[in-house]
């Protein structure tokens, strides 16, 4: 997307059962010590390199299986799944 194509805002909608989102929000706000815009903005680029860097560590080959599996239960989250089988495999909320 070209800057000239970017929204001057973005909506998120917080209700119908969406409440949590404004809570995580509220909580990214808090620990990037930001406002709630940029906030969103920070964590959206960290997760991406966080799960690289996860991937990265999972892969090692000095790592037994029960080792990655821990590692990979320690790293999942609600929307973020590490699993490790004979090959290392990465599931977002969006593909479950």
């Amino acid at each position: 997307m070209s800057h000239s194509e970017t929204p001057g805002s973005v909506r998120i909608r917080t209700d119908d059962g969406n409440e949590w989102r404004f809570d995580a929000i509220q909580k990214a706000s808090r620990f990037y010590d930001c406002n709630r815009s940029n906030a969103v903005a920070f964590a959206c680029e960290d997760v991406d390199q966080l799960v690289s860097a996860a991937t990265h560590v999972l892969e090692r080959d000095d790592l037994t299986r029960e080792q990655r599996r821990e590692i990979a239960e320690t790293l999942s989250t609600r929307a973020v799944k590490f699993t490790v089988e004979t090959e290392l495999s990465v599931t977002t909320k969006g593909e479950m």
